[in-house]
Parts: C-alpha cells; structure tokens; sequence
C-alpha cells in the first residue's frame, strides 16, 4: 500500500522552524518502518516543500503556501490506500484523515495495526 503519514507539521510551532523540524523528524520517523513492513510512505511535505520553493513561497502562510501545501496532500490522498494518522493536533492532518474516510480508505492510528504487506 501506499500510506500518507499525517500529522502536525506546523501546528503548536508558532511558525518556529525549529519546532517544525521536530514535527517533522516526527513524521519521517515512521517512514522507514512502514517501508520495512512493505509498504510505500509518503508526507505531503515532501512533495510541497520542493514545489513551494520551486513556486516562491517567501513564509510559512503566504498566498503560495495556501496554494500549494494543503493541496498537494489532498491530492496525493487520491493516488493512496491509507493513512496513518500520527498523535498531536494538526488540522492539515484531520483534514487529510476526513478525506481519507469519505474516500473509503483505511486509517490507522498506529504503525503497530498496518499489516505487513504480502510479498
């Protein structure tokens, strides 16, 4: 399965790049294991970071992050099978499990609970 990892990337940081880091280092933490039980991780951010560079997003919030960052996961969701939403407040990643579930896909809300993939 292709599975999102979701959760608080900029919420509770106050926009501080340090602590979006840690959110960050948070969500990337679970992408070697899910790959390791077969599956393909993917964070939304990994795909917005580069293109909102790409476009000149000149902070966090301008017209361009609007544009491009809460989108880019939506749209990703469309070419998913599931989301692991992490712990923490995020309204990115309740948006993103809300749209997961009106789309049928799975949501776990721990690594432990995705099945390993067949191989």
């Amino acid at each position: 399965m292709m599975i999102m990892i979701s959760g608080p990337y900029r919420s509770g940081t106050n926009d501080d790049p340090k602590r979006i880091k840690e959110n960050m280092d948070r969500l990337e933490a679970v992408a070697l294991p899910l790959f390791r039980k077969g599956h393909i991780p993917i964070i939304g951010e990994w795909i917005a970071l580069p293109l909102l560079k790409l476009a000149g997003s000149q902070q966090i919030g301008d017209a361009l992050w609007k544009e491009i960052q809460y989108p880019t996961a939506h749209r990703l969701l469309l070419k998913c099978d599931a989301v692991l939403r992490l712990e923490g407040a995020s309204k990115g990643a309740d948006q993103d499990v809300e749209i997961a579930l009106q789309r049928g896909l799975k949501v776990y809300y721990d690594l432990k609970d995705i099945p390993d993939a067949k191989q």
